[in-house]
């Protein structure tokens, strides 16, 4: 009976050791973002890839082939704050990398702050206009501050979007000198930086001989996500991240698209090329982390921006319906019907990317009613060539909840969007006369993955769709943290 006892004693001992070692914290969370990452295309190049890059996640992660986005027209900065509040724009206020501010008429990026110096960039940069809590902000504070984040993209919104407002520091390219840069902002500029910088550099290698585009170039090239490794191995040697039991967080970004923003007929070969390129840079970042720290210790995971740039085909080669739509002439013609309805004076204060903008001065002087105006408004704008619906501000704040307008609604915020949103026809191209610039509707998503590797997780694949929302709430909750104070997302099961 003793011998029976003893050996019951030590087998539970012993497996509630096991399950202790395997749900233990993670002493280091690595979350990769790969802008316009393509689940089709990192499937399609597998026959490519050597076995330590996607083929490893694929075979050892839980993988989960699309996410979808909750809001319309995301782009790269929207995608990662909404990524890592676990929240749409309509929270966290990140509506895409620019918006028009409406007291001065200009448009203003996403991380642009006057009050903060740069740190070997003249850009002054906060996480400020960001107006909910990230991921590894709940960690900080779950840690008292012991927990180190820090934050490596290409990119300046990529890189302090997603260190948001309580990181120890945030590092990206600078276009002009190539050297990493970070912000007055955080706190911390390590030592070793500048020594990095004058030995190591990106600058060192690019051999571009346009000197006014070079770095520019540079960041949307493959070779950028190697530059991201060698500054990500100097800190986690320097920085000692996942040495101790407070867990640290590192987010990397990487670059998936085009090569200089290039459509995909001009640059199918070079696609395979980038596949290849960030296979190879996975598998030197997953090594980097078994040397240093060790992957039973780490909860590595890779998400996507979930867009890419747009392709400019002339669908009417191929009978598809398209037409071109120009806001500023809809502005104009807007403004005379206002004026032959309400009086003389000048009603569209400004417009911008399919929203225009009322002079709310003008309107509450002559004492009418805004829900008025903007009802008004939407049914002259609907009856343009191209308008498939316009959303006024009362419509996306105070009308009952409609399942067509979730999205628009969730891509929406009172303070830095305007009266009146409108919605284009699929495959109409929008042109600002005054920038030159053209943009193509689609409301399509391209197939964007996220993928967990941890010894917290079993490996599968899952092909229902999840929301991009759910990623945070899902980390917060394997760190045993509260998710970001934005998000109403239930974790991932």
């Amino acid at each position: 009976m003793r011998k029976e006892l003893l050996a019951t004693i030590l087998v539970l001992t012993i497996g509630g050791w096991q399950i202790q070692q395997v749900s233990a914290q993670p002493r280091l969370v690595v979350s990769l973002t790969i802008d316009q990452l393509r689940t089709d295309y990192m499937e399609e190049f597998s026959s490519l890839y050597g076995s330590q890059g996607f083929k490893r996640l694929l075979r050892d992660g839980k993988v989960y082939k699309q996410v979808n986005f909750s809001f319309h027209a995301n782009d790269r900065a929207s995608a990662m704050a909404s990524l890592y509040t676990g929240t749409t724009p309509s929270i966290n206020g990140i509506t895409g990398s620019e918006w028009l501010d409406r007291e001065t008429g200009r448009t203003r990026f996403c991380v642009d702050d006057p009050d903060f110096m740069g740190n070997n960039t003249p850009e002054s940069s906060s996480a400020a206009l960001l107006l909910s809590s990230t991921l590894p902000d709940e960690l900080k504070i779950s840690t008292r501050g012991k927990g180190q984040v820090y934050a490596i993209a290409p990119f300046r919104d990529a890189a302090i979007l997603s260190a948001g407002h309580a990181a120890n520091s945030a590092f990206w390219i600078n276009q002009e000198t190539g050297k990493w840069c970070s912000t007055t902002y955080y706190k911390d500029f390590p030592w070793w930086l500048n020594d990095f910088n004058s030995q190591q550099g990106p600058d060192l290698r690019v051999k571009d001989k346009d000197r006014v585009n070079r770095y520019r170039r540079l960041l949307t090239s493959p070779v950028v996500n190697e530059e991201v490794n060698r500054l990500a191995e100097e800190l986690l040697g320097k920085g000692d991240l996942g040495r101790d039991e407070s867990t640290d967080f590192l987010a990397l970004t990487y670059y998936a698209g085009t090569y200089q923003h290039k459509s995909l007929q001009e640059s199918g070969q070079e696609m395979q090329e980038v596949y290849t390129s960030i296979d190879n840079c996975i598998g030197n970042l997953l090594d980097v982390l078994e040397r240093k720290v060790g992957l039973s210790h780490v909860l590595f995971c890779i998400t996507s921006t979930g867009f890419t740039d747009p392709v400019y085909n002339d669908l009417t080669t191929y009978n598809i319906p398209s037409g071109e739509f120009y806001l500023n002439r809809c502005a104009t013609l807007l403004n005379m019907y206002l004026m032959a309805t309400y009086g003389a004076g000048d009603y569209v204060e400004h417009f911008y990317d399919r929203q225009i903008f009322l002079n709310h001065k003008l309107i509450e002087d002559k004492r009418l009613d805004m829900a008025d105006i903007q009802q008004k408004a939407s049914e002259f704008l609907v009856q343009f060539s191209g308008v498939n619906e316009v959303y006024s501000a009362y419509r996306m704040l105070l009308a009952p909840y409609n399942e067509r307008t979730e999205r628009s609604r969730n891509g929406y915020h009172r303070k830095r969007s305007g009266d009146l949103v409108i919605e284009l026809l699929p495959g109409w191209k929008i042109i600002d006369e005054q920038t030159q610039e053209t943009h193509i509707t689609s409301d399509a998503e391209a197939p964007a993955p996220f993928i967990i590797l941890s010894p917290l997780y079993k490996a599968e694949t899952i092909s229902t769709p999840i929301q991009a929302e759910r990623i945070a709430p899902t980390i917060a909750s394997a760190l045993h943290i509260r998710a970001p104070n934005g998000c109403s997302a239930s974790p991932l099961e």
